[in-house]
């Protein structure tokens, strides 16, 4: 039970890093050109499959058949890179506020500009429809130029709703994604003849090294092309729809063979890293500059919910196909 219990804390600081470090990672991004959300994109999708395919090849018995526990002893060096890499390697737009660890009065952002004042109409949300002194810039150069408002909690209550077109589809396909993930794959499993001789352990693990494949993929696209607005509407149709297979699948167990289940969570993994690649990509292109800092981070708040949501429900989902399960195998 003690195991159990640090396990459970290890999960929520875990968590609560990730959470911390994209609300806050995404909108520092408003300050540097537009590539870096493509290429946050990508290195978000290439940490999942990085990490998804160590820690499986790590622990599998065919591999270096490491306990889970010394694999994530050997995984520490990463948030020791992460620290390395934003305090001593990357350099630091000055429009970014910096504060004084001893000094505590730098911990409040006091604004500069009396003209971007929360006073100021916050629509027109679109970049295209912002100030016109700014029109002859680049959008990359419109940030570091355009001082961000200082929002009160109206303001950003307001925000939230022409901000809809990019987190409903969000949302959606994370729901879908997360109950794939948290309440179907563990259900799903096939016999040595039928799953390339892998143990049902071993198979959980690399559904989820698929998964982040078809992530890694689609997020690092977004730097070759985008997708319409009318496909992000159609992503959360379409992940559904693998939530509903999945869980057919994993109640009478119809699909013959794993490498069909493989295919369909590369699509699934496809599907939310294109949904969050191209929504973030967008909101940075099409946003005006002094409010995208703040529709970068609210935005995060689409697919982090889309997992809470999800999770809560995997776990009656889960319950739920377990009963079947067990009332099917029943002579």
């Amino acid at each position: 039970m003690k195991a159990q219990n640090c396990s459970f804390i290890g999960v929520v600081f875990a968590s609560l890093g990730a959470g911390i470090g994209a609300v806050n990672c995404l909108a520092l991004s408003s300050h540097f050109p537009k590539s870096t959300v493509a290429m946050w994109s990508s290195g978000s999708g290439a940490a999942g499959i990085i990490s998804s395919f160590s820690y499986a090849a790590l622990t599998e018995p065919h591999f270096a058949n490491l306990s889970p526990k010394t694999t994530l002893l050997v995984m520490l060096i990463i948030p020791i890179l992460y620290a390395s890499t934003y305090w001593f390697i990357m350099k630091v737009p000055d429009t970014v506020h910096q504060i004084d660890i001893l000094n505590p009065k730098t911990y409040l952002i006091k604004s500069k500009n009396s003209n971007a004042s929360s006073a100021d109409p916050i629509i027109p949300i679109l970049a295209s429809d912002a100030v016109n002194p700014f029109e002859d810039y680049e959008i990359q150069d419109l940030t570091n130029r355009v001082q961000q408002k200082n929002l009160t909690v109206k303001d950003k209550i307001q925000l939230f709703w022409p901000l809809k077109k990019y987190m409903v589809p969000l949302f959606l396909v994370y729901i879908g994604e997360y109950l794939i993930n948290q309440g179907l794959t563990e259900l799903i499993y096939f016999d040595c003849s039928h799953g390339f001789d892998l143990s049902k352990h071993s198979q959980y693990r690399w559904f989820q090294v698929i998964y982040q494949l078809g992530a890694f993929l689609s997020r690092s696209s977004v730097q070759f092309f985008t997708l319409p607005q009318f496909v992000l509407f159609l992503l959360p149709i379409l992940q559904i729809g693998n939530t509903i297979f999945l869980a057919f699948d994993a109640i009478y167990f119809f699909v013959p063979h794993i490498a069909i289940i493989f295919s369909i969570i590369l699509f699934e993994g496809t599907f939310g890293g294109a949904a969050y690649g191209n929504t973030f990509h967008r909101i940075h292109n099409e946003v005006a500059p002094d409010i995208r800092e703040f529709s970068m981070s609210a935005t995060t708040l689409a697919d982090s919910g889309g997992i809470v949501i999800a999770a809560l429900s995997a776990i009656p989902l889960h319950n739920f196909i377990c009963n079947q399960q067990n009332i099917r195998i029943k002579p």
